[in-house]
């Protein structure tokens, strides 16, 4: 017999789960990147994915190409990988491949688990700047 309404038994669910200190199985971890080129910035999202090479990057004004890629399920995370490249004529140049490995730090206050700091690149023969930070967080799928 239910007696309580849907929202409150979610509710309470939700409150048990979060002071056992376990993660909401709906709550997925994501990877989210400011990139900053030229002074404009954009948010770039990875998703946990199970096959890192069908993950494509995403272009910055033609100049840069910024891959993140999130292996794992849900809120069960793997290791993540960040490759910047610079685009020239011929083809894509990698720049810088960075890899974190878990256990990663614990959230600050907001929930976000800050990982890369400001890391600042510089390629092609006018030395064209791109700027990226990125941190941890759990959504609601």
């Amino acid at each position: 017999m239910n007696c309580l309404p849907t929202r409150v038994c979610a509710g309470l669910l939700a409150g048990l789960v979060g002071c056992m200190g376990w993660s909401p199985v709906w709550a997925v971890t994501v990877l989210q990147c400011q990139v900053t080129y030229a002074g404009t910035t954009e948010t770039v999202v990875a998703m946990p994915t199970e096959d890192p090479y069908r993950v494509a990057g995403v272009d910055i004004a033609g100049r840069f190409r910024f891959k993140p890629v999130l292996v794992g399920q849900g809120a069960q995370l793997g290791h993540l990988s960040i490759y910047v490249y610079w685009q020239t004529q011929r083809q894509p140049v990698l720049i810088q491949q960075a890899k974190y490995w878990p256990p990663y730090p614990s959230p600050g206050p907001d929930g976000r688990v800050a990982l890369t700091g400001e890391q600042r690149l510089y390629a092609g023969p006018m030395e064209r700047e791109l700027v990226y930070q990125c941190a941890l967080m759990e959504v609601a799928p």
